[in-house]
């Protein structure tokens, strides 16, 4: 028998990769449905086709369907039918190979519900889609349950190379209509934790709140047309990142105590002793364009105040045995993770996940002049973002640039990366020619 009712996905659409799908799709009423179906039975039929298999089809605002491609297997977006159906289509897959019959019939088919799908991705959308790679330092997926499915091929430790796609999982939601889906999808995404690697997973919750989205009102124009609020410019950290971030750094200071010695030494001691003076810690930290000192002091009690950009705060904080810190601040409490990471650069970057946003705070060591050195040499030198080969130089040494200007072109997992001039200069040397190879933080072009 055959069965059509297989995938029914609309999909945010860029570079013929889907980053969102779900069933039933918006504006797919009984009508078309029936209609696609019959077309991809009557095609399967006509080849004499006998397996599971997915027709694919592109439809027009109109209602009207186009014909783009057969693909003799299930697709990456098949969970969605298995969530609303309750049935393991791959399950299926493997009895009619073997030359068994289909369990149901298609009227015995019915939907219960909605699910979404997102792929989360190692990429920059910020940089037009950039793919990322790396090490996978940190890696939290959401937790499966009822409404909760993730697919995924990779673990924290795992390295996301230039060879293959980038996808780090899938994750599926199943729930009884398309705004609670939608409400669900977005809060896992904010729970998502990755370093490493830059993901789509900020976008992919952006999208999945959007009210035009959740309205339905969805094409393969969606993120261009709505680029403004879906790209958002990041606000300046906010005093609960830094007193997350400055409370990571003491805890760090508190587990490198010696395991022993004097136990009255004020040189094994990690409590801000100081002579004549109210004992403190001093973090300073690196966010963007502006550097912030925290100042922690200890209190009696055994907690702290920390002096912040808006003011002085109590707080305390503990670590769990999964890695998470149990933070009161105020007379707020909650739990966050921060991961300290060495960055690409020799500095130190701390990832901080709270409150279901991400920031990343820069370390600053006063006695540490290589990061400022890092910093100098990252402003006047472009460099590859990921391993590829260079098929097209547009600039030259001696040539004035402006700010966006592009430079050449690097050709990187099946894909054309344009690289920009970060800033107005002039080039004082290109350091490749057309195809040659370069590997990840390759200086490609040096500016005077």
């Amino acid at each position: 028998g055959c069965l059509y009712l297989f995938e029914r996905d609309c999909s945010i659409q860029r570079r013929h990769q889907k980053v969102i799908e779900e069933a039933p799709a918006p504006n797919m009423d009984p009508a078309r449905r029936k209609a696609m179906g019959e077309a991809a039975v009557a095609a399967a039929r006509a080849i004499g086709y006998r397996g599971a298999g997915t027709v694919e089809f592109i439809a027009d605002q109109d209602g009207t369907f186009f014909f783009m491609e057969m693909n003799t297997r299930l697709q990456v977006e098949h969970p969605v039918t298995e969530a609303i159906t309750g049935q393991d289509l791959v399950e299926w897959q493997l009895v009619v190979a073997a030359g068994g019959k289909m369990p149901l019939t298609q009227d015995q088919l019915r939907i219960d519900g909605h699910a979404v799908e997102v792929r989360l991705y190692a990429e920059d959308p910020a940089r037009n889609f950039l793919p990322s790679t790396g090490t996978l330092v940190h890696l939290r997926l959401p937790e499966e349950g009822a409404h909760v499915r993730v697919d995924t091929g990779v673990r924290q430790g795992d390295t996301v190379t230039p060879f293959y796609d980038p996808m780090i999982a899938k994750v599926i939601v199943h729930d009884r209509d398309r705004a609670s889906a939608m409400r669900r999808m977005a809060a896992l995404m904010g729970e998502t934790e990755v370093v490493g690697v830059t993901t789509n997973a900020a976008l992919l919750k952006a999208l999945c709140s959007h009210p035009a989205f959740v309205g339905g009102e969805v094409d393969t124009g969606f993120i261009e047309r709505h680029r403004d609020t879906l790209f958002a410019k990041v606000a300046p950290a906010g005093d609960r990142a830094f007193a997350v971030a400055t409370l990571a750094r003491l805890v760090e200071w508190q587990e490198a105590l010696p395991p022993a010695g004097d136990p009255w030494s004020p040189w094994n001691q990690q409590n801000s002793f100081r002579l004549l003076d109210e004992g403190h810690d001093e973090v300073r930290w690196n966010d963007g364009e502006r550097d912030v000192a925290v100042i922690a002091r200890r209190l009696k009690d055994g907690g702290l105040r920390l002096e912040l950009p808006g003011g002085a705060q109590d707080a305390r904080v503990q670590r769990y045995d999964d890695g998470r810190l149990a933070i009161g601040l105020g007379d707020d409490t909650f739990v966050a993770t921060v991961v300290r990471r060495k960055a690409n650069d020799g500095g130190i970057d701390y990832a901080v996940f709270a409150d279901g946003e991400n920031r990343r705070l820069r370390l600053v060591d006063p006695l540490d002049v290589t990061q400022y050195e890092a910093t100098a040499s990252a402003e006047t030198a472009v460099r590859a973002p990921l391993p590829g080969k260079i098929i097209d130089l547009r600039v030259k040494a001696g040539d004035t640039v402006s700010k966006g200007q592009a430079l050449l072109v690097l050709e990187a997992m099946k894909m054309e990366h344009t690289l920009a001039a970060p800033a107005d200069g002039k080039v004082k040397s290109v350091r490749y020619a057309v195809g040659e190879q370069v590997t990840e933080g390759a200086e490609l072009v040096e500016f005077e």
